[in-house]
């Protein structure tokens, strides 16, 4: 990479503090209760904060590609389980024992902060639409965004 310039790694990380933050708001302020698919995109976008951060932090060439790297396989990720959620899991009654489920419940993130990681609805429950677009369509749209700007950095260098 030929450039370490910091802004578009900084950017990233905001904007995936600043989904889950929404998230948690909604949560809170107007009842919308996550389901497993729900927070496994948190965690999703957090994993990706994470990259962002080390391409903050780690300004060389390989630090720049790496962190990209991840970044883009997680905003992949993101877009199948916000996809899933969608065409899927929104139809399903119970997300017991789904991938997110399994996912979650192995990384007992519920133990160490459940108000930000215990699923509360079911994935029909938590299909509800903002502003007049499912929910999971904002998640998804920022995580092609990412992917977007994900390969960009990837291609500077």
């Amino acid at each position: 990479m030929k450039s370490a310039n910091p802004l578009p790694f900084a950017g990233m990380a905001v904007l995936c503090l600043g989904a889950v933050g929404i998230a948690v708001a909604l949560q809170y302020g107007m009842d919308m209760q996550p389901c497993p698919w729900c927070i496994l995109q948190r965690v999703i976008f957090l994993g990706i904060a994470v990259f962002a951060l080390l391409g903050l932090l780690w300004r060389g060439a390989a630090g720049q590609w790496i962190a990209s790297l991840g970044a883009l396989a997680l905003a992949l990720s993101g877009v199948a389980a916000a996809s899933w959620q969608h065409f899927v899991a929104a139809s399903s009654a119970s997300c017991d024992l789904t991938l997110a489920d399994r996912i979650t419940s192995a990384l007992k993130l519920d133990a160490l902060w459940p108000e930000v990681f215990t699923a509360y609805a079911s994935c029909r429950d938590a299909a509800v639409d903002l502003v007049g677009l499912p929910f999971e369509f904002y998640s998804f749209a920022l995580y092609v965004l990412i992917a977007v700007g994900s390969v960009l950095l990837m291609r500077r260098g």
